[in-house]
């Protein structure tokens, strides 16, 4: 397999093949995200992915496939169809391809080339809404408002795809801290994703964003307002039937939960910890990560 760049998976695919079939991101202007930075963005040639194709054909029965890089599904149907026939034809025993999408590669879709996707194998997309506050949408240059992205995961809704949904805890800083909760909470509610994963903020240098807590322009949460922020999205948002995690390596407060089962008990589980000030139950800084 050839791979160049930053490999990122989602951890649900930790287990999956990843098939590089573009590089980088497609917009790459968020100003909290260094993933891609220094990458232009292209689509490989389908050569080039075939070519991996018939090299994972020879690893015997693959389950699942994640598409790489930043947002696979900006690729158009002409040039994406023919790559999951070719992973159709070639590949044992896959029953799930999976990619990273964004608002703005959604949209261009109609729904009947969703549901063309899914019937090629498509099982699951994620979604990196971040939040659902339109002033942070734009003050983060996210490309797409929070109207654009509840029609976005309806529509993968719509095609019989699984919805995973990104947000990230603290993005709106201390100044919006309650707003970006619940407005995000409102988001989430509307589009009722399958799955739900919160991330933690992280400033890396050489972001816009870290430019800005430089500056003073932007100031982080501590870490019980990062819990706050993750117990008023959990105690607005009312779900169908979604898993919701906050195990990333980024969040002080592992948690995994069923919704609308659990929620009861991770709200008071959360208020418990903030009332608590217990810091010994939070993950420490130094194993903290992106």
């Amino acid at each position: 397999m050839k791979y160049e760049g930053m490999m990122i998976r989602p951890p649900s695919e930790a287990r999956s093949l990843l098939l590089q079939v573009s590089v980088g991101c497609s917009h790459n202007k968020c100003t909290f995200c260094s993933a891609y930075k220094g990458e232009k963005f292209r689509i490989k040639t389908f050569d080039e992915i075939e070519e991996d194709i018939i090299e994972a054909s020879g690893y015997g029965y693959i389950e699942k496939i994640f598409l790489c890089d930043g947002d696979a599904l900006i690729i158009p149907m002409k040039k994406l169809v023919p790559i999951l026939k070719s992973i159709n034809t070639h590949i044992k025993g896959v029953k799930r391809i999976g990619l990273y999408a964004n608002a703005k590669s959604i949209l261009r879709k109609t729904p009947e080339e969703l549901a063309q996707l899914r019937r090629l194998g498509v099982g699951i997309a994620y979604l990196g809404m971040e939040t659902g506050n339109d002033d942070i949408l734009q003050a983060v240059n996210k490309g797409a408002n929070s109207r654009q992205m509840v029609e976005a995961g309806l529509m993968i809704k719509g095609a019989g795809m699984k919805l995973s949904v990104t947000v990230l805890l603290g993005i709106g800083g201390k100044a919006k801290s309650m707003e970006h909760a619940l407005s995000t909470a409102r988001v989430l509610t509307e589009i009722d994703p399958d799955y739900v994963g919160a991330l933690t903020i992280m400033v890396v240098p050489g972001t816009p964003l870290y430019e800005e807590q430089v500056s003073g322009k932007f100031e982080l949460p501590d870490t019980f307002e990062f819990l706050e922020e993750l117990g008023v999205m959990v105690a607005n948002s009312n779900f169908t039937n979604c898993l919701f995690t906050s195990n990333h390596a980024s969040n002080y407060l592992p948690i995994r939960a069923r919704m609308p089962q659990e929620k009861d008990k991770i709200v008071r589980l959360i208020r418990h910890v903030i009332e608590s000030s217990n810091k010994k139950v939070l993950r420490p800084e130094y194993l903290r990560g992106l």
